[in-house]
């Protein structure tokens, strides 16, 4: 084929998915230190398969409406740093290629940069060696062999683009003085290639085995299994999708309205619809309030008592999760992302209203973020990641939201109960976020893990297994001891003036190791007033936290 048509990128989409999928674990090989976080391909892999669903979903589409679609689903799938960027680099494809009815090797090109353009900007600190440079050099180069040859061939662009990415790639390693210590190229970098590469296949005809994808299924579908009919209140299952000719017309109205006569209810709006779940006993109604914004496309009402949920289950099965929407009925609320009961424990304590489950090596994507952020009864919504690689994802979350929100770039989980400990309810919004802001500037980190693999860091020597101390990010100690790296991690982060400390212990911890934990602190430091508390938490048996 000489162009790019709507058919053709949606079976493009889907094989990058599957060459990222084939690819993940040597991705996450990459990873520039053995502590067990590399899941850079994971996170490409899954915010791939996003995009694979949605194209799953596509019967024919014009090329505009592959690429939206791809954008879309990449933006709400999007998990870590790498899966951000990846949806960015997405996101101005589409720019141009909706533009185009059919796409030449010259609009390949430009959609390429564009890409880059659109990812860059929303870097605050694009650095060297990364898969920024890998798309940008890449992209530039096969945008200038068009300039030389308008007429240049898709097959042509890509394979330069793969090419020079190849070349790119391998730079990473001496662009980046990380990358250069532990002798690897850049795993996200490694990635982008291998979804362009599956790209490629795709245009030439080659296709994978779906069967044989190793990405996880993402689960977005709402599940109603659980309904039994004694748990039915209202008898009718109401769902409609109406025309938006009234575009004046308050939707949080109807939606006040609905909650008024009903439950499970589900409003989604665009600028044409708006479609409508609800179960309640007045289903006409509804129906009389969808009306007065435009006439109705699509309309479904079913005796849940009669039928059982069945209709609700077959029909809800494979669609999106929907969103909805929390009416505010307080001024501050808050998001936190923690993994471990006792952690999530500690977080509604200190008055966080949505968890969401993940942290090191199971990064939440924007859509889970996005969801959290809706279900918070409040006009401004804190938002705790509580871990870098989920800073992003969350900022991508905020303007996706109808509701205020403040991101907090909290790097760990002390930063996220310090900034929760420093919320004044009679302060103001911004006094609030520069208040907690400067309280998690405060605030010391360490971790104690273990080795997912051989490795050389800074000189050291690191082997699989190896417990494995770190303080703010830096490697203080490893060995085949955990009593060892604990002892150096106390006297790194315990000083004549500290006053406060917190020691989290994880899953497969005792209580009994936690307290001689504690005493190693307190000999660094008597005064010290330690809280210890059981995070349940997994990859790190510890996190402390020293003020």
């Amino acid at each position: 084929m000489s162009m790019i048509t709507g058919p053709l990128f949606q079976a493009m989409v889907v094989e990058g998915a599957l060459a990222i999928a084939e690819k993940k674990e040597q991705a996450n090989e990459l990873n520039v230190f053995p502590v067990p976080d590399g899941d850079t391909g994971t996170n490409m892999s899954l915010t791939m398969a996003s995009a694979m669903d949605e194209m799953g979903k596509l019967h024919e589409p014009t090329l505009a409406q592959a690429a939206d679609k791809t954008a879309s689903a990449l933006l709400r799938g999007a998990r870590g740093n790498s899966g951000v960027i990846l949806s960015l680099l997405f996101r101005g494809m589409a720019k141009k290629l909706r533009e185009k009815p059919e796409a030449s090797g010259s609009d390949f090109a430009v959609a390429l940069r564009e890409g880059v353009d659109t990812a860059y900007k929303a870097v605050m600190k694009p650095a060297e060696g990364t898969i920024l440079t890998v798309s940008r050099v890449s992209a530039q180069h096969a945008l200038e062999l068009c300039q030389a040859d308008p007429n240049l061939s898709i097959e042509d662009v890509f394979r330069a683009v793969l090419e020079r990415g190849e070349q790119a790639l391998a730079a990473t390693t001496s662009q980046n003085p990380v990358l250069a210590k532990a002798g690897v190229v850049d795993a996200g970098g490694f990635g982008l290639l291998a979804i362009l590469s599956g790209m490629f296949d795709a245009f030439r005809g080659i296709h994978r085995d779906h069967t044989a994808a190793t990405a996880e299924p993402t689960r977005t579908a709402a599940d109603f299994s659980a309904i039994k009919d004694e748990d039915i209140t209202f008898t009718y299952c109401t769902e409609f999708i109406a025309e938006r000719r009234d575009k004046s017309r308050n939707v949080g109205r109807m939606r006040s309205i609905l909650n008024s006569i009903g439950d499970s209810l589900v409003v989604v709006e665009d600028d044409d619809i708006i479609k409508v779940h609800v179960h309640t006993d007045q289903p006409n109604r509804a129906l009389e309030e969808a009306l007065k914004f435009g006439p109705l496309l699509t309309v479904k009402i079913e005796n849940m008592r009669e039928q059982h949920t069945a209709k609700v289950v077959e029909g809800t099965a494979d669609a999106p999760r929907e969103r909805v929407i929390a009416e505010p009925e307080k001024k501050f609320g808050f998001v936190a992302v923690a993994a471990g009961e006792g952690l999530e424990s500690v977080f509604t304590d200190l008055g966080v209203d949505q968890l969401v489950r993940g942290g090191q090596t199971m990064n939440p994507s924007t859509d889970d973020l996005l969801h959290a952020i809706d279900a918070v009864p409040a006009e401004v919504v804190f938002v705790l990641p509580n871990n870098k690689n989920i800073i992003m994802a969350a900022e991508q979350a905020a303007p996706l939201s109808e509701k205020q929100v403040i991101i907090l770039p909290t790097k760990n989980i002390p930063q996220g109960m310090t900034a929760m400990l420093s919320f004044d309810p009679d302060s103001s919004t911004e006094d609030n976020r520069s208040a907690m802001l400067d309280a998690v500037s405060g605030v010391r980190a360490g971790q104690v893990t273990y080795a997912a693999r051989n490795s050389d860091f800074d000189g050291k020597k690191i082997k699989e297994g190896e417990f494995l101390s770190l303080c703010e990010g830096r490697l203080v100690a490893n060995s085949k001891r955990q009593s060892e790296v604990l002892k150096k991690l106390a006297r790194e982060m315990v000083k004549d003036d500290s006053s406060f400390a917190t020691i989290i212990f994880g899953e497969g911890v005792t209580e009994e190791e936690a307290a001689r934990v504690e005493e190693l602190f307190h000999k660094e430091n008597k005064e010290l007033e330690i809280t210890v508390i059981d995070g349940g938490q997994p990859v790190y048996y510890y996190l402390v936290s020293v003020e």
